[in-house]
C-alpha cells in the first residue's frame, strides 16, 4: 500500500488554560497466569525461519505473557479456530479485568461497592453482552452500576475511552468511575507461518489496566493528576495500515500491521501534541512526563525522534515493552503505573499520554500533577 508521508496543517486555535475535566484517582494492572520469553516462543512454536527469529529477537521485548494453544501428542501446537479463540479471550478479559479492577480500587482507596460507571475496552475479542457486564456479575458490582464498552478501536482505545469517561465525571461530581481495558492478545494469535503473522506474533502479550477517576471531589479530591484536555489525530492515508482482515484459508481473524507504520505514527506525533498544547502556554520542554503507547521498538524511536525526546523521557514505555510486549489499549496504563511508583512527580509537573493505534489514530491527553 502507499501512505502519503506529507504533514497535513496543524489547526492550532488560541484556547484559555482549561480547568480540570476530572482526576487520576488510582490505578492497577494485571496478566495471564504464564509468560515467555521470546527464545522460548520460538521453540515452544517451533520456528525455524532465520527472517522470522530475526523478528522475534531483536523485537526489544525481553518476555510476555501468553495463553498459547495446548501441544498435542507429538508436542507440536495447532492453530486454534476462531470459535476457540473468542472462549479464550472471554475467559482472559474477564480474569484479567477483574484483578486489575480490584487493584486499581483498592489503590483508589475505594471499594467495589463506590463503583458508579465502569467502561471496558478490549480490542482482541468480540463480546455481547459486553465485558462491562460479565465483570459486574463476575464481581458482584451492583447491578445498578452504568457502563459502556468499547470495542475495536484498537491500541489507542484507552485514550479514548479515557476521554468519554472524563466527560461523564465531570457530569456526575464526587462519583466514582474506572476504565477498564483489557487485551487477551493470545486471543488474537494465528499458526501460519508467514512473515505479516510473525511481526504481530512476536509483539503482543496479554495484559489488563484499570484507572479510576473522579471529579468536583472538592476538597477530598485523590492526589492523582488532574486531566485538563485531549487532542486526537487520524491519519486517513493510513486507514488500512492496521487492521483486522477474515482469513479464509484459515477461517478465522487475522491482523496486518503495515510496515510503514511506525514512521507514519512518528512523522504526525508532533501536529497532534501542538494541537495538545495550544493555548495552555506550554512549550514540549516543559512537559516533564511522557506516557506512550508501547507500540513496538520502530514507534517509540519514531516518536522519540520526532518529538525530540530522551529514552530517559520514555523509559516507562521501553520499560513496559521490554517487559511485557504490547499490551495494546493498556498499555499506557502499565507506563502510568510504573511512573506511579517511581514517586517522582511533583505538584505542578506536567504530563502527555499518548497513544497509537488503527485509524491510523494518535491520541494524547494533557495531565497536571
Amino acid at each position: 500500500m502507499t501512505i502519503s508521508m506529507e504533514r497535513p496543517a496543524a489547526v492550532v486555535t488560541a484556547t484559555p488554560r482549561l480547568p480540570e475535566i476530572s482526576r487520576m484517582a488510582g490505578v492497577g494492572t494485571a496478566v495471564s497466569d504464564t509468560s515467555f520469553t521470546q527464545s522460548e516462543v520460538l521453540e515452544l512454536l517451533d520456528i525455524d525461519n532465520p527472517k522470522i527469529r530475526s523478528v522475534f529477537l531483536n523485537s526489544a521485548i525481553t518476555r510476555r505473557h501468553l495463553t498459547l494453544p495446548p501441544a498435542d501428542e507429538s508436542g507440536r501446537r495447532s492453530p486454534e479456530p476462531q470459535g476457540d479463540l473468542l472462549d479464550k479471550h472471554k475467559r482472559l478479559a474477564v480474569e484479567m479485568g477483574a484483578r486489575a479492577l480490584e487493584s486499581c480500587l483498592k489503590n483508589a482507596g475505594a471499594g467495589l461497592s463506590d463503583l458508579r460507571h465502569l467502561c471496558c475496552v478490549t480490542s482482541t475479542g468480540f463480546l455481547t453482552p459486553g465485558l462491562s457486564a460479565l465483570i459486574i456479575r463476575e464481581l458482584g458490582i451492583d447491578p445498578h452500576c452504568s457502563r459502556s464498552d468499547i470495542v475495536g478501536m484498537g491500541c489507542n482505545a484507552g485514550l479514548n475511552a479515557l476521554g468519554v469517561v472524563s466527560g461523564w465525571s465531570a457530569a456526575h461530581p464526587g462519583e466514582l468511575a474506572v476504565v477498564l481495558c483489557s487485551e487477551a492478545c493470545s486471543a488474537a494469535y494465528a499458526l501460519d507461518g508467514t512473515m505479516r503473522t510473525a511481526v504481530v506474533n512476536s509483539l503482543f502479550g496479554d495484559g489488563a489496566a484499570a484507572l479510576a477517576l473522579v471529579a468536583g471531589a472538592g476538597e477530598a479530591a485523590p492526589a492523582g493528576p488532574r486531566i485538563l484536555k485531549f487532542a486526537s489525530l487520524i491519519i486517513t492515508d493510513a486507514l488500512d495500515a492496521m487492521r483486522y482482515d477474515w482469513d479464509r484459508a484459515q477461517d478465522r481473524f487475522s491482523f496486518f500491521l503495515d510496515p510503514q507504520i511506525p514512521y507514519v505514527v512518528g512523522a504526525h506525533a508532533e501536529i497532534v501534541v501542538d494541537r495538545l498544547l495550544a493555548g495552555t502556554g506550554l512549550r514540549r520542554s516543559e512537559i516533564g512526563h511522557w506516557l506512550v503507547h508501547s507500540g513496538g521498538k520502530k514507534v517509540i524511536d519514531a516518536v522519540m525522534v520526532n518529538l525530540g525526546l530522551s529514552r530517559h523521557d520514555v523509559r516507562h514505555t521501553i520499560g513496559v515493552l521490554r517487559d511485557y510486549g504490547n499490551v495494546s489499549s493498556a498499555s499506557f496504563l502499565f507506563s502510568y503505573e510504573r511512573l506511579l511508583a517511581e514517586e517522582v512527580a511533583r505538584p505542578g509537573d506536567y504530563g502527555v499520554l499518548m497513544t497509537m493505534g488503527p485509524g491510523s489514530t494518535i491520541e494524547t491527553a494533557l495531565v497536571q500533577w
